[in-house]
């Protein structure tokens, strides 16, 4: 009778098992040597991964990821931390990025893809590209060029850029530096005579568009950041003004002229839909609620009147509920149906992690960390090419499914696995 290799193993190693010799954790390492190897595993990464070897110039990038590690390399720990870190123990900032493999795609075939036409339409003004950048605040902590230095990156992509509140720049340099207007993220303060002269200012400025951020409501233990911090050896106050929330605030570039007595939180735990009635009192620009995660919601937001929704968890960082954006899209769009706009973010590192939301309905896609890794790592340079990595992802993978243009990207084209 012949023999079983793989049987005589599992004898072997159940001999193992139970001798004394094996008792103890060198004995263990020991037996699992021993341990069968039927194949290697699939597929094969041929390429180097040596985390010291980093990109030293951003053409170099094959993907966005390689922009991380040099940024990391640049960026002092504490500020690396802040933009790194996601909440507790991080589940909803890996949920963001597994959750794509819960979706597949389904391409056509035979469809005439030799030209691709990536540009889309938002709140009736036409961009090259769905591709946008998301609100992310102090952006001078990652490189000194800040948010001009990001603008700068996106101008020549064309890709609409929010601006966050606690900007390092101001809204004017920025839009100066794009050429063209940027959106405008709200944190309403706890006062609302602080939030009224941002929007003013906004505004004036050209902000076609603000968006009103509501899933940070209070504090948040983003352990991530304050492990990093500790292994911060610079000077706090070179950066922060801790005497006081108010004085602290004066440093951003959005409070300049702005009164900020009795001002206690950047953030309104209290705020309810009717704030939005006195915001679309107070501005002609148009309003979007960002930070919305279930379908009651994106339902009272059309019913208040609002002109579009951001899905988005804050890219993990505002709570740590452990759903995706991603998971949550289907729903979100469903109930819209189509009535206002509906844009997503947090966790998309990919073209086909575009596509995939794209198809399912949404008309724009912001990305955070990854330019931020290419402003951290190189500058204006490093935003740009992380930007066109991104492009031209998005431009193969329609080739892919089958989809000349946006609006051949179809909710048919993607299943949940």
């Amino acid at each position: 009778m012949p023999v079983d290799p793989s049987a005589s193993r599992r004898r072997f190693m159940q001999f193992l098992a139970g001798s004394p010799l094996f008792a103890t954790p060198a004995g263990l390492a020991l037996a699992q040597s021993f341990s069968p190897r039927d194949r290697q595993p699939d597929p094969l990464m041929w390429w180097p991964h040596d985390p010291n070897h980093l990109i030293k110039d951003p053409k170099e990038a094959i993907n966005v990821f390689e922009f991380e590690p040099v940024a990391r390399r640049n960026i002092p720990p504490a500020h690396f931390g802040y933009m790194a870190a996601g909440v507790d123990d991080d589940v909803t900032l890996r949920a963001n990025r597994e959750g794509f493999q819960k979706f597949q795609l389904r391409p056509r075939r035979l469809v005439d893809v030799s030209k691709v036409d990536m540009s889309t339409e938002i709140l009736g003004v036409r961009y090259p590209t769905p591709i946008i950048l998301a609100p992310i605040g102090g952006q001078k902590a990652f490189h000194p060029d800040g948010e001009v230095g990001v603008a700068r990156g996106a101008k020549p992509g064309g890709h609409l850029q929010i601006l966050s509140t606690v900007t390092t720049s101001s809204v004017e340099d920025v839009t100066a530096a794009r050429g063209a207007p940027v959106w405008y993220q709200l944190y309403a303060t706890n006062k609302w005579e602080v939030a009224k002269a941002f929007v003013t200012r906004a505004e004036k400025a050209g902000c076609p568009a603000v968006a009103v951020t509501v899933d940070r409501l209070g504090g948040r233990n983003q352990d991530t950041q304050l492990r990093l911090a500790r292994t911060d050896t610079r000077e706090c106050s070179g950066c922060h003004d801790r005497s006081s929330f108010a004085a602290n605030q004066r440093r951003r570039s959005m409070y300049d002229g702005v009164d900020v007595s009795g001002l206690t939180h950047g953030l309104s735990s209290n705020m309810t839909w009717d704030f939005f009635k006195r915001l679309r009192d107070t501005t002609k620009m148009k309003i979007l609620v960002k930070g919305i995660l279930a379908h009651e919601d994106a339902r009272l937001a059309v019913q208040n009147g609002l002109d579009g929704i951001i899905v988005s968890n804050h890219g993990g960082r505002s709570e740590d509920s452990g759903r995706s954006t991603i998971d949550a899209l289907p729903e979100i769009l469903e109930a819209v149906n189509g009535r206002v706009p509906v844009l997503v973010d947090s966790g998309f590192r990919r073209g086909v992690d575009i596509v995939k939301a794209l198809a399912m309905g949404a008309q724009g896609v912001c990305v955070g960390r990854p330019y931020v890794w290419g402003l951290g790592a190189f500058g204006t340079p490093g935003v740009e090419r992380v930007l066109e990595i991104l492009r031209t992802e998005l431009y193969v993978a329609m080739q892919q499914v089958g989809a000349p243009t946006i609006k051949d990207l179809v909710p048919a084209m993607v299943r949940r696995a």
